[in-house]
């Protein structure tokens, strides 16, 4: 590299990167020899960067402790883990903070234009509806999911699934959706052709591949072009393919049985008051006049941790299917009574 404030620049990246930079490190980052590196941290230091020289085995360059020098320049990789992060925060606040809008301002506008238009498809690309995810994912990940979604690019992905089994897969994507503190990616497998979900701290790696895709057809045609991904998602997780499919009549209110059933663990459909009940008097006896019913269906791996999840429903309940279920609560109630009885009786 030649041009001696292109290399100023860079040599100021790699100090702000790592806590301790050696010359040999430079040489080889700079592509220049450890006189030119010298003499370059010389002209830092005299434009009043607090740029120390380390002694010994382990010496090299870093800037002063606690103090760090503005601006800070970002790679494509950088910039999307930084505002990310900052949108997240944005988007999960009740009361967006000015402070991190600003930033966030302020670093889309001092990215190369490249740069600015790959982290635009990032953030242009996820959806999100509740809580910011526990974790950044792998940031160039993201850059290549949001690139292929927004060109409509195949990609290939190695990916694990819940029980560590490794595979290779090339998917149409459609979506990058942040829920319930998780990063998902929609895509439709084509030769399948049913769209998927894939957890993105699962995926090892993704490319993009040659070519273009059309977009798929909607499931269902009165959601139009564009589904809401979140929406899209939710089903998927509501539907999954799982062990058990568990159908229950439940009497309450929606927002009392989605404060215990929210829209990823069941479908809730209200329904007529159910014939088979009609005569038993129980909205008098339970105290439920005036109650809607609602069918709630659940797929679940495992029972054993709906009985305590109709407990704490507090509501009337009717199970329709499976069968394994009622045997299940019956055996769960018979030990809480035995649990409750009075030891001296």
């Amino acid at each position: 590299m030649t041009d001696p404030t292109a290399r100023a620049l860079q040599l100021l990246e790699a100090l702000q990167s790592v806590p301790v930079c050696t010359v040999s490190e430079l040489v080889e980052r700079l592509g220049v020899d450890e006189r030119t590196v010298r003499r370059d941290v010389a002209r830092l230091v005299d434009l009043g960067l607090p740029v120390e020289s380390l002694r010994g085995r382990y010496g090299g360059y870093r800037l002063a402790p606690g103090r760090r020098v503005l601006p800070l320049m970002f790679s494509s990789e950088e910039a999307v883990a930084v505002l990310v992060g900052l949108a997240g925060a944005q988007a999960a606040s009740d009361d967006p903070d000015l402070t991190a809008q600003t930033a966030l301002s302020k670093i889309r506008r001092a990215l190369p234009a490249q740069d600015a238009h790959r982290v635009d498809d990032v953030l242009g690309t996820i959806s999100r509806r509740d809580e910011q995810p526990s974790h950044v994912p792998d940031p160039a990940v993201m850059l290549t999911l949001a690139e292929a979604v927004t060109h409509r690019r195949p990609l290939e992905v190695r990916y694990r699934n819940r029980t560590g089994e490794p595979s290779r897969r090339t998917v149409h994507p459609s979506g990058v959706v942040a829920h319930a503190r998780r990063w998902y990616l929609l895509a439709l497998d084509p030769d399948a052709q049913q769209e998927k979900t894939f957890r993105l701290d699962r995926i090892r790696t993704a490319r993009t591949l040659p070519g273009t895709f059309a977009p798929s057809p909607p499931a269902d045609p009165a959601a139009g072009d564009r589904a809401d991904p979140t929406d899209r998602l939710i089903e998927h997780f509501v539907a999954a393919d799982y062990r058990w499919q568990v159908v229950l009549r439940l009497r309450a209110t929606e927002d009392h049985l989605r404060a215990h059933l929210p829209s990823t663990v069941a479908r809730l459909e209200r329904l007529d008051p159910p014939a088979d009940l009609e005569g038993e008097g129980e909205a008098d006896v339970d105290g439920e006049g005036g109650l809607p019913w609602y069918r709630a269906e659940i797929h679940a791996e495992h029972l054993d941790w709906i009985p305590a999840l109709l407990a704490v429903l507090d509501c009337t309940v009717r199970i329709d299917h499976p069968g394994e279920l009622r045997d299940l609560v019956t055996a769960t109630a018979s030990r809480m009574l035995r649990a409750a009885a009075d030891p001296g009786a």
